[in-house]
C-alpha cells in the first residue's frame, strides 16, 4: 500500500472540522450551570419527601398506640399527658389532650406526635371521641 498525501490531507481537514468551537463549549457549560443546581434541588426535595413520609407512618403508629393505651387504662388522674417514644434511633415526642365535645356527653381526645426531619419539626395528630361515662 502506497502513502497517498492527498488522502492524508483530507483526513486532517475532516479531523480539524470535527472539534467543538469555543462558543459551543461555553454554551454547554452555561446550560450545565443551570441544570445541575436544579437537579440537585429536586433530589433534595425528593429525599425530604421520602423521609417525611416514612417517619409520618411511624408517628401514626405511635399515635395510635398511645391513644389506645390511654383509652384502655392510663386515664387515671395524674397520668402522663406527654412523653417520648423511641423507634429505632429516632425519638418521637407525643402529647395527649382531652376536651369536651359540644354535641354529646363525650370528650375529644387528640394525640399529637412530633418528629424532626432535616432540622425541621413535623407532626401527626390522631383524634377520637371517648364517652365521659368513665373516669378521665
Amino acid at each position: 500500500m502506497k502513502f497517498n498525501p492527498s488522502i492524508h490531507r483530507t483526513l486532517l481537514a475532516k479531523r480539524g472540522r470535527a472539534a467543538f468551537t469555543l462558543a459551543e463549549v461555553l454554551a454547554a457549560l452555561a446550560f450545565m450551570a443551570i441544570v445541575i443546581p436544579v437537579a440537585i434541588q429536586g433530589l433534595r426535595i425528593a429525599n425530604l419527601a421520602g423521609q417525611v413520609g416514612q417517619r409520618k407512618a411511624a408517628a401514626g403508629r405511635i399515635a395510635e398506640r398511645v391513644l389506645n393505651e390511654w383509652i384502655i387504662g392510663s386515664r387515671l388522674p395524674g397520668s402522663a399527658q406527654n412523653g417520648t417514644l423511641q423507634d429505632g434511633i429516632l425519638e418521637y415526642r407525643w402529647s395527649i389532650r382531652s376536651q369536651a365535645w359540644p354535641e354529646d356527653a363525650m370528650n375529644l381526645v387528640t394525640v399529637q406526635v412530633v418528629f424532626p426531619v432535616q432540622g425541621r419539626d413535623y407532626d401527626v395528630r390522631l383524634s377520637t371521641l371517648v364517652s365521659t361515662g368513665s373516669t378521665l
